[in-house]
């Protein structure tokens, strides 16, 4: 196959099959490609509206996980499945609004030293949304996004702004990740010790050290609905702060990661709403406090 592409789904079934007949109707004849749909432990009823309203063609397929293994875990359960030259992890909740696939498959064949490049991005009422980030490091902290795009384009290129050409960035936006299968291999894929957020930033952090790039293809485009699985809480707010933390220790050394600490408990502790948040900073190893701890196994009955 040319392109494998990998979804999962959890608990927005809906979203799952409109999402995989926007990949059938808008990918070009003439390439190859094959669908693979994780559920991650969906509730029963969600499970249930998937499967019975699943396509049922030969290079699409439904695989259920007995366990919600978050974000990097399922999409690393459907990577097994996979056997293409490149790998498109697509969030459920984006939709291709052009031939996505053909778009990125020429591209990448293109530049062989991008192990993973994305589409841009638009909201529900069609509007731009910016489609990678920087590094969130000591200094996109200390200055914002905005002094560091203002006095260093060249390095950190404007996110807010709609470009007509191809653009190297320092990590992609993870609802439309689109491989390399030899570059994601390279690197070992997701690390699956993450439950859910800053997948992308430890990904191309590898990547880049491995000599591949990230970039931006604006003319292949998406619409992407914001959070329809996750949605916005406190303990998503505390689960982004674990990964955060876990990255930065992983991949950007001891002492960066203790200056960091030190600045996010500052910056807590001035915001009383976010207070909830200091145990996480504080503690060393706040991996027992995450998601991933508090799953539970789900066997189902699929008769």
């Amino acid at each position: 196959m040319d392109v494998a592409v990998i979804i999962v789904n959890y608990n927005s079934s809906k979203y799952t099959l409109e999402c995989i007949n926007t990949v059938i109707e808008k990918t070009s004849e003439g390439i190859s490609y094959q669908i693979i749909v994780v559920d991650n432990n969906s509730t029963a009823s969600e499970y249930k509206i998937l499967r019975d309203n699943f396509p049922k063609q030969d290079n699409i397929s439904l695989h259920r996980s007995i366990i919600n293994t978050g974000f990097g875990g399922g999409n690393m359960f459907g990577a097994q499945f996979a056997n293409a030259d490149y790998l498109l992890f697509l969030n459920n909740d984006a939709m291709l609004l052009n031939d996505c696939l053909g778009i990125l498959l020429r591209f990448m064949k293109a530049n062989p030293m991008v192990g993973v490049s994305t589409a841009q991005n638009f909201d529900e009422n069609n509007n731009f949304v910016p489609s990678f980030d920087h590094n969130k490091g000591l200094r996109r902290l200390l200055f914002g996004r905005s002094f560091l795009e203002k006095n260093n384009p060249e390095l950190y290129p404007k996110r807010k702004k709609e470009y007509n050409e191809p653009l190297q960035v320092n990590w992609v936006n993870g609802a439309f990740l689109f491989f390399d299968s030899k570059a994601f291999s390279e690197v070992g894929g997701f690390d699956t010790n993450i439950f859910l957020y800053w997948e992308e930033m430890d990904l191309c952090h590898r990547l880049k050290k491995q000599g591949y790039e990230s970039w931006l293809v604006p003319e292949a485009k998406i619409l992407h609905h914001q959070g329809v699985s996750t949605g916005t809480s406190k303990a998503m707010n505390r689960e982004s702060y674990i990964s955060y933390l876990y990255v930065l220790r992983k991949n950007y050394g001891f002492g960066k990661y203790l200056l960091i600490r030190m600045y996010l408990t500052i910056a807590i502790l001035i915001k009383p709403k976010k207070w909830y948040l200091l145990p996480i900073i504080l503690k060393s190893n706040n991996q027992t406090q995450s998601l991933k701890q508090k799953q539970k196994i789900t066997f189902l009955n699929e008769d």
